[in-house]
């Protein structure tokens, strides 16, 4: 069975989802889009995915920031205002009777080409929107056994020339990463920057705990997570020490607890990286910041 921080508990009611396609409504299995669209072509385009909770999308503020940002990254001209955008996922939530434990995915690339090609000027349409959202509770099974990683030699790109903050349709290299965690017998991927130091997952940001601080990369090489965010901001709320610094495995293999946050499973703990179990199996700084994210999740 597969074992991540993406399980899910099974849900049937996803079998009759009904799926928006440029604001139209289709069932799961008649939702398509073209051949020609510029995502399929050529990964052109940018995504967004967040939690609905009690009637609420969480951190939505943050999640449209994002979306906007990474539009204008590759300069693609949204024709919608934020609150369009909202009220058309609020279309798709109650279409659906959906409440809580949804995860809703939005897709948006350039539109249709006139013909397989990378140029933006080929392209005959408006941009497509595709909202996608699904019954998913996360399994407590991840949460409570923990994930294992192994280090990818696959890097985390530049912000040269990819930037790794940058929510796009190309995730080529992630998915490389992964596969080969997968073939050495771990859950997911750690990922290291141009340089050597620790990035990120290859869908999750990556923490450690040692003497009683929590580390993180500097950001200038990871994605740019919104829980991420929040766990930072909540260390800074209750007075724990949060290090956005450079560190190495070196640094990892040593450390007390090491977790990774994502917007679908929260704060995940990791039990072991590359083989070497982490820390003595005690997790109180994970279990601490996984019970303050939940309660800004409430609360926020």
């Amino acid at each position: 069975m597969i074992h991540g921080t993406h399980n899910a508990e099974p849900d049937s009611r996803n079998e009759d989802v009904l799926i928006s396609v440029n604001g139209e409504l289709f069932p799961r299995n008649e939702a398509k889009i073209s051949v020609f669209d510029s995502g399929y072509l050529v990964g052109d385009g940018v995504w967004e995915a967040m939690r609905l909770y009690e009637g609420k999308l969480a951190f939505l503020d943050l999640h449209l920031d994002r979306l906007w940002a990474g539009a204008a990254a590759i300069h693609l001209a949204l024709p919608f205002s934020r609150e369009e955008f909202v009220g058309s996922i609020r279309e798709v939530l109650d279409a659906n009777e959906m409440v809580s434990d949804v995860h809703v995915r939005v897709m948006v690339t350039r539109g249709i080409k006139k013909t397989p090609s990378q140029d933006p000027r080929l392209t005959i349409s408006g941009p497509n929107v595709v909202i996608i959202a699904e019954h998913k509770k996360a399994s407590e099974d991840s949460a409570s056994r923990g994930i294992t990683l192994f280090t990818s030699t696959i890097r985390r790109g530049s912000p040269d020339y990819l930037d790794p903050r940058l929510n796009c349709h190309s995730k080529l290299h992630e998915v490389q990463a992964l596969a080969q965690a997968l073939e050495a017998g771990a859950d997911e991927a750690l990922m290291l920057d141009v340089r050597g130091f620790v990035s990120t997952c290859n869908a999750t940001n990556f923490f450690i705990v040692r003497g009683g601080e929590v580390w993180t990369s500097t950001g200038a090489y990871c994605m740019n997570g919104i829980t991420r965010h929040n766990v930072i901001r909540i260390c800074s709320e209750n007075d724990i020490v949060c290090r956005e610094k450079d560190f190495s495995l070196f640094d990892v293999y040593s450390a007390d607890e090491a977790f990774v946050t994502g917007s679908f499973g929260g704060l995940t703990p990791v039990t072991k990286i590359d083989g070497r179990i982490i820390g003595d199996g005690l997790r109180p700084m994970t279990e601490r910041l996984s019970g303050l994210y939940k309660e800004l999740v409430n609360n926020g």
